[in-house]
């Protein structure tokens, strides 16, 4: 018997677009056929998510609550102010919250729907949905930050977990900390989305002003393709890599999937034109369909730690 046979709850990610032209994922948690929708970002404009997730078939009034990491006009698009499903609640950090307010954005309605969090994650958090347990983790980011997301499903969804950070500009290690858990009662997350936003190379060899260079190389920026390797070794995730907000003018998926070739874990690269396939979140397997250990089924796990050339 599997030890999913008895658990009547799933979550599943899919990545709807990622990168400069606007940041959008959707959470989808199942409890016996019926189907709830978490947003992490709202980059992409009401209009076009709302087709995108009509496509996924689903409807806007299953969005329930949406995680925003930060402010960016590519995490943050300024239709939904007007358009947000007006049951839907709206997390983000403290310090965005009064951000928000000096921009005049948390007027009517926008700002019934706002609920915000404090700084750290530890211990705290928030829960969005039963057995659905929300951890954020602040970052540095430009100049306000971005909150890096590890949430718990426990319950019926049977302890699965995932990790979401994009914008990060270095892997600190309390971000590694957050993402592989607190012991056994909260281990390495099963599902790790992490931004690889360029190859150093092309960053260097583009024609970009050498201000946004050093904005994005900078260690408040973003991560590139080898930061993002040191911080999925770290890490550890049982089950799955999800790259998210790959830059289309410094990177290239091809050299992206080469670094993450013979991994011991499945992996997805999201993009800007099309959503990714929806990512099971707890599914017990890893890549090659090797069943995860569990007290059913115990194995030793080695994982590689000298798959990558870190040049």
């Amino acid at each position: 018997m599997s030890i999913t046979d008895d658990l009547h709850s799933t979550a599943s990610l899919c990545v709807l677009a990622s990168g400069s032209a606007g940041n959008c994922s959707v959470l989808r948690l199942e409890r016996e056929g019926v189907a709830r929708l978490v947003l992490i970002d709202l980059g992409l404009s009401p209009r076009r998510t709302f087709r995108m997730l009509a496509d996924l078939g689903h409807r806007p009034d299953q969005i329930d609550h949406c995680l925003l990491t930060h402010l960016d006009g590519d995490h943050m698009h300024a239709g939904w102010r007007r358009q947000m499903p007006p049951h839907a609640r709206i997390w983000m950090h403290e310090r965005h919250a009064r951000a928000a307010g000096t921009r005049g954005w948390l007027d009517d309605p926008w700002r019934s729907g706002v609920r915000t969090f404090e700084e750290g994650g530890g211990e705290g958090g928030f829960d969005v949905e039963p057995d659905v347990r929300v951890r954020p983790l602040v970052m540095p980011h430009d100049e306000l930050g971005v909150a890096a997301f590890r949430l718990d499903f426990t319950g019926g969804f049977g302890g699965a977990s995932l990790g979401f950070a994009t914008d990060l500009g270095r892997v600190h290690a309390g971000l590694a900390g957050h993402f592989c858990g607190g012991g056994a009662d909260r281990p390495a997350v099963d599902v790790l989305a992490i931004e690889s936003n360029y190859c150093p190379v092309m960053q260097h060899n583009s024609t970009r002003p050498d201000a946004l260079k050093r904005r994005v190389m900078g260690g408040h920026g973003h991560l590139s393709n080898q930061e993002a390797v040191s911080a999925i070794l770290q890490i550890e995730p049982r089950e799955h890599v999800v790259l998210l907000h790959l830059s289309r003018e410094c990177n290239d998926p091809a050299i992206v999937a080469a670094l993450h070739a013979g991994a011991d874990y499945a992996l997805t690269i999201s993009s800007q034109d099309a959503p990714t396939r929806w990512v099971r979140i707890g599914r017990g397997e890893r890549a090659g369909g090797t069943p995860r250990a569990t007290a059913q089924s115990p194995e030793t796990v080695v994982r590689p730690r000298t798959l990558w050339s870190m040049a």
